[in-house]
């Protein structure tokens, strides 16, 4: 037999510009939240290669240790297996996290170009501002900082992670009035469960003005796909309701199965369905997991969006708990 009669059919994965920034991402994106050095270094380098020719290309990797944090060395072992597969710096895009903390009289480039340093590479496609806790900064200079990185060539596109509307429209209108490039995507959670921010009102009228959203946090750290007692750690728990979740797991489990389908790949789906998704970020530490989370795009295809939509409309969580203006 030839390798046309043996080897399944992938359609090509669907690419989504982020917001006006000319940049495609892949419908899905691979995090790599201490993931790297928990895993054998030639099964993550095979995984990596998988992911770029199923056509993954968007890859967030970030500095997750700092000043009086156990060191982390999950992106500079990134590095060596971009190293090691092969990959050319054409055929995946580097989406970097910055983080609010560090910001200082020398701006983001101190932390980014040690991020660029531990990573390999000489700019980021995308980077995304961490969450906002500082009540001392002032907007303007953060959007004036990130104008003179683009100018410079370090970084192409930003975004934030988990800002409130409210603040995000004033990075937006700050930038029109500057003329300079504003954010062009919110990493927000979402999923069956958290669902009141992404689709509430206050965020329904920036993706109108062209935001998109990078789905993260889908499986809430792999409570939905059954991990009931991982070690891995969890994000934050908005509203309370995370036994809430563990309490429908049973439920939603019982739905997959009727779909033919995983927890994971059920909640993954739903993501897909959200009219602003550029694309969804997720974690995987081996091969398999890796190709069972891109099925994932079957199952809305086979299912629908609105369907898949309705049937999923019992899990949700936050609803009416959680302000859709979001933090």
């Amino acid at each position: 037999m030839n390798a046309e009669t043996t080897t399944p059919h992938r359609p090509e994965m669907a690419r989504r510009e982020i917001g006006t920034s000319g940049i495609r991402a892949s419908l899905f994106s691979l995090g790599s939240w201490h993931t790297y050095d928990r895993m054998d270094f030639g099964d993550a380098t095979a995984m990596l290669r998988e992911a770029v020719d199923r056509g993954v290309n968007l890859f967030d990797v970030g500095v997750y240790t700092g000043p009086g944090m156990p060191p982390a060395f999950t992106d500079v072992i990134f590095s060596a297996m971009v190293r090691a597969a092969g990959l050319r710096r054409d055929e995946w895009l580097l989406s970097s996290k910055l983080w609010l903390e560090a910001f200082g009289a020398d701006g983001f480039r101190p932390q980014l170009e040690n991020a660029l340093f531990r990573v390999g590479a000489e700019h980021a496609d995308l980077v995304i501002l961490g969450d906002l806790r500082r009540d001392d900064l002032e907007l303007g200079d953060l959007v004036l900082d990130l104008a003179r990185l683009t100018d410079e060539g370090l970084i192409r596109a930003w975004g934030v992670n988990n800002w409130s509307a409210g603040s995000i429209q004033r990075l937006i209108d700050i930038a029109t009035a500057e003329g300079v490039p504003g954010p062009q995507i919110a990493q927000l959670k979402y999923s069956v469960s958290r669902r009141s921010i992404p689709d509430g009102a206050p965020f329904a009228r920036l993706w109108e003005q062209g935001l998109t959203l990078q789905a993260s946090d889908c499986l809430e750290g792999g409570v939905l796909a059954g991990k009931m007692n991982s070690d891995r750690q969890i994000g934050r728990d908005p509203g309370d309701i995370r036994q809430r979740i563990i309490d429908d797991v049973p439920a939603f489990t019982a739905l997959a199965g009727s779909l033919d389908a995983t927890p994971a790949q059920l909640g993954i789906a739903f993501t897909l369905t959200h009219p602003a998704l550029v694309t969804t970020l997720f974690g995987a530490s081996s091969i398999a997991q890796l190709r069972a989370n891109l099925d994932a795009a079957a199952l809305v295809d086979r299912v629908g969006a609105a369907e898949l939509r309705r049937l999923v409309e019992p899990f949700w969580a936050d609803r009416d708990i959680v302000d859709p203006e979001g933090p």
